[in-house]
């Protein structure tokens, strides 16, 4: 029978791994989409994929690492300090500044400054100002944590990995 500290381990894998994967999947495939499109289309798909991305499923996996490392983190420390809670701290780490931290900071606010865009109400001139303001910005924040996700997740399963056995 698996131990508490053995199923939060692997649910902050899996948490991890989720959102690694969906920044990755983003960047090499909607990102580019979304980049041939004109000013107005791509405005108008951003704010439709920011208000549609606002959902339970998302925030189970975005918001569950953000918790779950830090226990499974926690749990490893109870247990021993050895290179498998160094690694958590890494990985905890790299989530909470390179992902979480980047998100709320920088893509959120860059999100909301979008959302308050009445499209039908502004010229293509302001179109343009307005997809110059937030897209460079997004997308380079984007690559960011997408990288930390990454880099996240290599040090979740490098844990996983480690011989010791989980208690």
């Amino acid at each position: 029978m698996p131990t508490f500290s053995t199923i939060t381990f692997i649910s902050a894998a899996l948490t991890t791994a989720l959102v690694a994967g969906l920044f990755y999947a983003y960047s090499c495939s909607v990102n580019p989409g979304l980049g041939r499109l004109s000013d107005g289309a791509y405005l108008s798909a951003m704010q439709s994929i920011n208000r549609a991305i606002l959902n339970p499923v998302f925030f189970i996996s975005f918001m569950g690492t953000v918790l779950l490392l830090p226990l499974a983190t926690w749990l490893q420390y109870k247990q021993a300090v050895d290179l498998r809670f160094w690694l958590l701290i890494g990985a905890m780490v790299v989530y909470w500044i390179g992902v979480f931290g980047v998100t709320m900071f920088g893509n959120v606010p860059l999100n909301e400054m979008l959302d308050a865009v009445d499209l039908q109400a502004i010229s293509q001139t302001e179109m343009s100002q307005t997809r110059t303001r937030f897209e460079q910005p997004w997308n380079s924040l984007h690559s960011i944590r997408t990288v930390a996700s990454i880099l996240a997740q290599v040090l979740v399963s490098v844990a996983l990995l480690n011989p010791k056995t989980v208690n």
